[in-house]
């Protein structure tokens, strides 16, 4: 059986890449995914070498979320051995638990993900990529929360994450309608960065955009993602106060006074060859 991700890593640039073939046809995400993400993640954490990650799909698309073909017999198993008794609702919890966990291996990582997504991005597809830090796409790209299409309830951190990038009227829009929403509008609504106009020239410009994650400290960099987490939902005083104690900490280091005095030469530039550039991109004029 073919591993649901593969990881190709770039040891001087300090990029990994992670492409996701999924369980089935579309990439879609089935047992294996959600089994494997957790440790697939842990295994990224604990190399030095990686600093920042691009999560890609494999083909034409990113993902067409659930592996429906899967979950049905799945579920109907599930139903078959225990309907109408209160262990069989209690797996259905486990098991939506469960894949909740696999999506906040991404958010407690100290690794930015970069989501390169082209094509579909469709259901647990979408909550996937909103789970990352970072979301780019191709000109083909689309994006649904179809669950509502099928009686269910998105409930792998969708509705949670979504209004943070999005807000919550259009949130609430794209779930209660299911409707695609393409490229062009998801950068106007702000759920993706940046639109390439084809997929190679996405998958180039993601992994720029990790060099550049991956350039600067890593222990900085894995502090903004944690307080930027900590702190998005707390008051702004509070989350002020958060980041002062943070640097407090893990300010002092003998790091430090080289990179200040770095960027004070006279011939410094904060501009770092080999930037990703902001054409290409058909909605940003």
């Amino acid at each position: 059986m073919t591993a649901p991700f593969t990881v190709r890593h770039d040891p001087p640039s300090g990029v990994a890449v992670v492409t996701m073939s999924g369980t089935a046809a579309g990439n879609a995400m089935g047992a294996g995914v959600w089994s494997d993400l957790p440790g697939l993640v842990t295994s990224l954490d604990a190399d030095p070498s990686v600093r920042a990650v691009v999560l890609r799909g494999a083909g034409d698309c990113f993902s067409v979320g659930l592996d429906l073909r899967w979950y049905l017999v799945h579920y109907q198993r599930m139903r078959r051995a225990g309907e109408g008794h209160p262990a069989f609702r209690a797996r259905l919890l486990d098991e939506a638990l469960g894949m909740q966990d696999a999506l906040v291996a991404i958010t407690r990582s100290r690794l930015p993900f970069v989501a390169a997504v082209h094509g579909a991005c469709v259901g647990a597809a979408l909550e996937l990529a909103a789970a990352c830090d970072i979301r780019v796409a191709s000109a083909d790209a689309y994006f649904s929360l179809r669950e509502v299409r099928i009686g269910v309830i998105a409930d792998l951190g969708a509705l949670q994450r979504l209004p943070r990038l999005i807000g919550a009227g259009a949130t609430r829009e794209l779930a209660l309608t299911g409707r695609d929403v393409p490229a062009t509008e998801a950068h106007a609504l702000g759920l993706v960065t940046r639109v390439r106009d084809s997929a190679p020239d996405l998958f180039d410009h993601a992994v720029g955009v990790a060099a550049l994650i991956a350039a600067n400290p890593p222990q900085v960099v894995a502090g903004i993602k944690a307080v930027c987490e900590h702190t998005q939902d707390l008051p702004v005083a509070a989350g002020m106060r958060h980041t002062a104690v943070w640097n407090s900490a893990f300010l002092p280091s003998p790091e430090l006074t080289g990179l200040l005095a770095g960027v004070l030469r006279p011939s410094n530039t904060l501009d770092a060859p080999g930037a990703p550039d902001d054409g290409a991109a058909p909605d940003d004029g």
